[in-house]
C-alpha cells in the first residue's frame, strides 16, 4: 500500500516530482474602505486597519493619496456618485470624510458634510456593503444644566444647530436612522466621541490655549475627553461588528472645572452668563472670531457619556481624563488664543493675560458704534 504521506512517496520514489507546500489560509477578514483616509483620524485608522490580521483588505478613499501603502487607493471625493464602484466588494464602509474646520465656510462645510454622507450610504447599499459606521459626536446629545452624569447612549440627543459643525453633525445622525429603512439590509453604526485630543483643532480645544479660563457664572462644566487612539479602537470594534447600534466612546468619568484648573495652571477669568453669551455672539457676528456663541455651552454645562455599550463588548480606554488633558496642553504650548481666535505671539504679549479679552470685547463694542453711527447717517 503507498503512504498516503506525499513526502514519503516523494523519498521512495525519487523521480516523484516534489511536493508543493500547503498553501496558508486565507485571511477571512472584512474588506473595508475608510473614507477620508489621506489625513486625521481617517489615517490613523486606516494603517490601524491595514497591520491587523483581522482584517482581510482595506480600501482608502479620498481627494488625494495618504500614505499607507498597503491599502487600495481611490482618488476620488466622497460626493462623486462613482464612488459606488470604489466600494463593490467592500464588506464594511467607514465614512470619515467631514470638514469640521472651523476656517470653513459653513455653507460650503454643510454641503460636502451632509452631501458626503448621503453619497456614501446611498453607494454603499448599491455596492452591496452590509455595515457602514459613520462617526459624529457625543455633542450631539446637547450641552445643557440638566443632562444626566454621565449620558447613557439611548439618551435624547437635544443639541441645537447653535454650535460650530453641530447641525450638520445632527443631520447625519438623521441619514444614519432613516438609512437602514431606506435601504433594508444596510446596518448604520454611529460612533460619538466626547472631546477628541490628538492633532485635532476645535473651539474646545482651543478653549485651553487661551491666558484664563473663561468660567460662566453659576454654571457646571464637566470635562471627558477622547484621545484619537481610543476613537480609532471603538471604530474597530464597529468594523468587527464586536457591537454596533449608537455608540458613545470617551474617557472613563470626567474632570471638574476645578480640576481641570489646578491640573493645567491656568486660572480662571469668570463672567456673568448674560455678558459671555452676549459678548460671544457679538463677536462672531462681526467676524473677530470663528465660533459662534453655541461653543460657550459646552464649556459650561455637562455632556459626560457613559460609553456602556462599548464597555459591555470589552472594549476600554487606554487614556485617563488626566493623560488627554496633559497631551492637549502639550500640543497648544504656545498658542494665543481668545473667545476662540488665535492671536500672534506679539499681540498676546501686548494685550496680557485678561487684556486680550478685554481688547476684543471692546473691539466688539467699537464696531457696533460705529455701525449704529452709519445707520444714522
Amino acid at each position: 500500500m503507498s503512504s498516503p504521506d506525499p513526502q514519503v512517496r516523494a523519498a521512495r520514489n525519487p523521480s516523484s516530482p516534489p511536493a508543493s507546500p500547503s498553501p496558508s489560509p486565507a485571511v477571512r477578514g472584512p474588506v473595508v474602505a475608510v473614507t477620508g483616509a489621506a489625513t486625521g483620524i481617517g489615517a490613523l485608522l486606516t494603517e490601524r486597519l491595514a497591520a491587523s490580521e483581522e482584517i482581510r483588505q482595506v480600501v482608502a478613499i479620498d481627494e488625494r493619496r495618504g500614505e499607507c501603502a498597503e491599502a487600495e487607493w481611490h482618488i476620488l471625493d466622497v460626493r462623486d456618485p462613482a464612488i459606488a464602484e470604489k466600494l463593490r466588494g467592500a464588506d464594511v464602509v467607514v465614512h470619515l470624510a467631514l470638514d469640521l474646520d472651523l476656517g470653513s465656510d459653513a455653507a460650503a462645510r454643510t454641503a460636502y458634510n451632509v452631501r458626503g454622507t448621503q453619497t456614501v450610504l446611498t453607494a454603499a447599499a448599491a455596492a452591496g456593503v452590509h455595515r457602514v459606521v459613520l462617526c459624529t459626536s457625543a455633542m450631539v446629545y446637547g450641552a445643557l444644566p440638566d443632562n444626566e452624569l454621565p449620558l447613557s447612549e439611548d439618551a435624547e440627543l437635544r443639541a441645537t444647530a447653535e454650535a460650530t459643525g453641530v447641525a450638520d453633525l445632527l443631520e447625519i445622525e438623521r441619514l444614519a436612522r432613516r438609512a437602514p429603512r431606506a435601504h433594508p439590509g444596510l446596518n448604520v453604526t454611529v460612533v460619538r466621541p466626547a472631546l477628541l485630543v490628538g492633532g485635532t483643532d476645535t473651539a474646545l480645544t482651543r478653549y485651553f490655549e487661551s491666558p484664563r479660563l473663561l468660567v460662566v457664572a453659576d454654571s457646571r462644566p464637566a470635562w471627558q475627553f477622547c484621545h484619537v487612539d481610543d476613537l480609532c479602537t471603538a471604530l474597530e470594534y464597529a468594523v468587527l461588528e464586536k457591537v454596533d447600534g449608537e455608540l458613545a466612546v470617551g474617557c472613563d468619568g470626567w474632570l471638574e472645572q476645578e480640576e481641570v484648573e489646578e491640573l493645567s495652571g491656568i486660572r480662571r477669568m469668570e463672567l456673568p452668563s448674560a455678558v459671555a453669551l452676549g459678548a460671544a455672539a457679538r463677536l462672531h457676528r462681526i467676524g473677530l472670531t470663528p465660533s459662534p456663541a453655541g461653543d460657550l455651552a459646552y464649556t459650561m454645562y455637562p455632556w459626560v457619556v457613559s460609553g456602556s455599550r462599548l464597555h459591555s463588548a470589552g472594549w476600554r480606554p487606554r487614556w485617563t481624563n488626566e493623560d488627554v488633558l496633559a497631551e492637549l496642553l502639550e500640543e497648544v504650548s504656545g498658542r494665543h488664543t481668545v473667545a476662540g481666535r488665535r492671536l500672534g505671539r506679539k499681540d498676546a504679549t501686548a494685550a496680557g493675560a485678561a487684556g486680550a479679552t478685554v481688547a476684543l470685547l471692546g473691539a466688539a463694542a467699537v464696531v457696533r458704534r460705529a455701525r449704529k453711527a452709519r445707520r444714522r447717517i
